[in-house]
């Protein structure tokens, strides 16, 4: 697990306080949704409050791909690391 993949594991603990849960709980590549840690659509709309919050990045509501993006912490991380890339404008 890369040390962004440790910090959303933590962002997810800590957002939707998951008391009970640990890092080590979350793999990186864990089903966030339905089987696995079985958050729902009020969590991922927190998680992605948090994620803009602290790493700064947009996402689009209407995002076809937001699913994909939130589905694991591998993912999550993924996609911060893309919309931190400078863009080449």
């Amino acid at each position: 697990m890369t040390d962004l993949e440790r910090d959303i594991a933590q962002l997810i603990i800590d957002t939707l306080n998951l008391e009970e849960t640990t890092v080590a709980d979350i793999p990186a590549d864990l089903p966030l949704f339905g089987q696995g840690l079985g958050l729902d659509s009020v969590d991922a709309l927190e998680l992605a409050l948090a994620l803009q919050n602290v790493y700064g990045i947009k996402l689009a509501a209407d995002s076809r791909d937001a699913r994909q993006h939130f589905a694991t912490v591998g993912n999550m991380a993924r996609f911060v690391e893309a919309q931190r890339l400078p863009c080449n404008d």
